[in-house]
């Protein structure tokens, strides 16, 4: 019997369609040509090292040397050549014909290179490595939280082609925009809504309740949790969640960025071992800027593989159909071994 689940997070209801539903691991996805058997370096990929020239001066890096944009460094930040949005412009809101409202594409639009190397992605590099991305997320985020202009910051990473990305070396994504979108203010009142009924922060209460379930937990640390949620959009949907529950990411702590970094390496290797390095967007979900101080909503990471194709009903009635059940997706994300050189931290 298909089953309809209501996502607690943002009141959305899912369609499990377990008549359609196939088996965890017929999932895996034919392996694109482009990750295959990739050089450590490419004279054409403007984030190797060694092409910083091709590449906007840069915001940030962890480098050895003194020199910015020059070699030495191992993970580098720098403005996307192509922005969604510019750091110039005026924010006044203008209308034409007395009634479509615009402004200027105001914001913050930035490209974090997670390594030096052509050829390796989060789910293969060391955990020190995914480290220093995390920290520099952190710093980024801090530092554009401080434009009075900013709303919210939103960090991202596409991963293939039906992921949206262009460009195979390893890289995230970071977008600061001057208005907190629709779906951002409807996962923010949700979860202040049920704070009003409850007193209880709504992401405390989902990770409680998923402990407490165990079914679909895939992971733990002392500080986070990895599961595949009760109302999964698409089929091994992730979400990590940290155990100190609080609603800006740019307030982890340092040993919680390390932790943090362990166990998004741990999934990611997971989802690349079972689904054959699998196309997927994750986010960052963290509250708007204004409302950092909140203590009604918590900050999550959530992974969404791109092994499923959006069709026509998920577009008419934004209702999502997952032909997997999260409770079998996860157990089999459980069983796969994670080296021992994957472990460390």
């Amino acid at each position: 019997m298909p089953e309809l689940r209501q996502d607690p997070a943002t009141r959305e209801w899912i369609v499990v369609a377990t008549e359609r539903a196939k088996r965890p691991q017929d999932f895996s996805t034919p392996p694109d040509p482009r990750r295959q058997a990739r050089p450590p370096y490419s004279p054409s990929c403007p984030f190797c090292e060694g092409n910083e020239s091709q590449t906007p001066p840069e915001h940030f890096a962890v480098r050895d040397g003194h020199e910015p944009n020059c070699p030495g460094w191992k993970v580098r930040v720098v403005p996307n050549k192509f922005p969604a949005l510019v750091p110039m412009g005026d924010l006044t809101r203008r209308h034409e014909n007395a009634f479509f409202r615009k402004a200027d594409g105001v914001g913050h639009h930035e490209v974090i290179v997670e390594t030096p190397r052509h050829d390796l992605d989060l789910a293969t590099m060391d955990t020190p490595q995914i480290e220093l991305v995390v920290f520099a997320y952190r710093r980024r985020y801090c530092e554009l939280r401080d434009d009075p202009r900013v709303e919210i910051v939103i960090i991202f990473r596409n991963h293939g082609t039906a992921a949206g990305t262009s460009l195979v070396h390893p890289h995230s994504q970071l977008i600061a925009t001057p208005v907190v979108p629709n779906l951002i203010r409807e996962r923010f009142e949700a979860a202040s809504n049920y704070y009003d009924d409850t007193g209880l922060c709504l992401q405390r209460v989902i990770l409680d309740k998923e402990l407490e379930v165990g079914r679909r937990i895939v992971d733990q640390n002392e500080s986070f949790v990895a599961f595949h949620p009760f109302a999964s959009r698409q089929p091994f949907e992730t979400w990590i969640m940290p155990r100190n529950v609080q609603p800006s990411f740019g307030n982890v702590t340092d040993d919680e960025l390390r932790r943090f970094a362990s166990i998004l390496k741990r999934s990611l290797y997971r989802l690349h071992k079972g689904l054959n390095d699998p196309d997927f967007n994750f986010v960052i979900h963290t509250a708007p800027v204004r409302d950092e101080d909140q203590k009604y909503y918590g900050w999550y990471l959530q992974i969404l593989p791109r092994i499923t194709t959006t069709a026509g009903f998920e577009i008419g009635s934004g209702m999502s159909i997952n032909i997997s059940l999260p409770e079998q997706s996860a157990d089999f994300v459980r069983q796969i071994e994670v080296p021992e050189e994957v472990v460390k931290t």
